[in-house]
This record gives C-alpha cells, structure tokens and sequence, in this order.
C-alpha cells in the first residue's frame, strides 16, 4: 500500500538536490512522483557554493512547478554582487517561484572572499527591499549552534537578525536530540522571535555518509547512536532498520511537541520517508 500523508495537522515538505547526469534526473523525477503521494506543501531545491549548481537548480525548480508543485528554490549570497542577486531574483519571479530558502551558503573551494553580502541577514534585507512580499522567505536554524558561531548567544542573535531582516520561517540543520529543538525554539521565543522554526530530518540509511556530513556541517550525532551505526560495520539491512526506528521515534517527539511541520533531506530518494511516514500514520 502506498503511504499517504494526512497533511491537515502538520505539513511535509522535501529537500532535493539537482541531479548532475542524465540518468540523474530521471531518477530525481521517479522520486518526486513517490514523494508526491505524500501530498508535501513544497519541496525545495539545494543551490551549490558560490551558485555553482543554478542551471541545474533552476532546471529541477521548473520542472516541480510544471508538475504542479510548489518549489522553494535555495538561493545563497556568499561572493554574489547586488547586480546578480537582482537578476536571479528576477528569473525566479518569472519562473512563478513564491518561495525562497535564502542562506549564506559558501564559495567554492579556491574562491577567495568578495561580493557584496557576508551575512544571510543581509540576503534576506535585500530580498524584501527588492522584492518586497513576493516571496516566503525561509532561512536556516541551528538547534546545535552553527559550527562556526562564538557562542551560542552569538548564534541566537545571527538567527534573529534574519527573522527581523524579513524572514518568514526557518528550517532547522538536522539533528537527533530533540532537546535541543524545543531548546532553541524557547530561547529564541524569549528573545521575541516566534516565527515558525521547522524541524530538519535526516533519514539514516548509511552509516558512513552521516558521519561524513555530520562531521562536516557540525551536527551530532549522539553517542549511542554512532556506537550502534558502528557496531553494524557493512551490516546494510541493519543499519537501515535501525535508522527507521531513530528516525521515526524522533519524528514521533518532535509531532508530539507540537512542531509546525516536517522538513526531510531526501537526499534523492523516496524509500526512508515512505517507510518513516507510513509508521507515523495518521499525522
């Protein structure tokens, strides 16, 4: 049976990334039409540093709102002009684009610094002032301090500037603790910011690939889940069973906290949320 998504009381979306082959692409839109039995508000679509993947980021947003979709587009301002931002902004208008996950992002490697913003605050003050409300504006949270803030209060304070920059919402960098979501969802309240921060959801299907991408972006992974993932070595079956069970109890503390909706990094594909989401019928 394939699972659907009661939607009513807490919204699904989806990150993708755009495919770089052919045969990429036809696999990315196999995808999207499993993940669209689940009836997701939207899904967005990663853009690469210094805006190194925007053909195909662009591609990917076109073909979703073709197929009748709601599409993010991720859009990052590190080493970008006023000029460019204008112009992208001005495609995506014309795309019909309503929504933006608007980041700093990084340069490629190799790239020294230059352009005219360094802060997402900045990018999303510019956006408003440009565009004014033609676009929902997401921005990224880090319930686990970003990895390369001070300090913790450092780190509420760049979040807040970007809310009071124009922001909408947030989406939060992947955890495991759900602790510290609701932790930094209260800090956060107290400092008169209460938009809605939605949670981020990392499926775990490989032990290797998250402890390679937590490693890099600065997300824990707690300590008794990296023993187990270990102790599986090659055991694939395992360490996918195991990650559903994670994955699921999580999503279960995170819906009974009362989370405004559920953001998934496919990371291309359907099966982990198709199997997470039927375990948590009804939403």
């Amino acid at each position: 049976m394939t699972p659907t998504n009661k939607t009513a009381q807490l919204p699904i979306s989806f990150e993708l990334f755009p495919p770089k082959t052919p045969e990429g692409a036809i696999k990315l839109r196999a995808t999207r039409q499993a993940l669209y039995a689940l009836n997701p508000e939207y899904c967005s679509v990663t853009f690469g540093a210094g805006g190194s993947t925007q053909a195909g980021t662009f591609a990917t947003v076109t073909e979703i709102l073709a197929e009748g979709r709601v599409a993010a587009c991720h859009i990052s301002c590190m080493g970008a002009t006023k000029a460019s931002m204008r112009e992208q902004l001005a495609t995506l208008k014309a795309m019909g684009v309503k929504r933006l996950v608007a980041l700093r992002g990084d340069l490629p490697s190799g790239f020294g610094a230059g352009g005219d913003f360094h802060y997402a605050s900045e990018l999303v003050a510019f956006i408003r002032a440009e565009t004014g409300d033609a676009f929902h504006i997401e921005v990224a949270a880090y319930p686990e301090i970003h990895p390369q803030a001070r300090s913790a209060g450092d780190d509420l304070k760049s979040y807040a500037a970007k809310i009071k920059a124009g922001a909408n919402s947030a989406i939060t960098q992947y955890f495991y603790n759900s602790d510290a979501y609701f932790r930094f969802v209260d800090d956060a309240y107290k400092m008169g910011v209460d938009v809605p921060v939605v949670p981020g959801i990392m499926p775990i299907t490989s032990s290797s690939q998250l402890i390679r991408f937590s490693d890099m972006c600065g997300a824990e992974i707690p300590r008794w889940i990296r023993l187990r993932l270990q102790g599986f070595a090659d055991d694939t079956a395992s360490i996918k069973s195991f990650g559903l069970d994670v994955t699921t109890d999580l999503c279960d503390q995170l819906r009974n906290g009362g989370v405004p909706g559920l953001h998934f990094y496919s990371m291309n594909q359907s099966a982990p949320m198709l199997e997470v989401l039927q375990r948590l019928q009804p939403l």
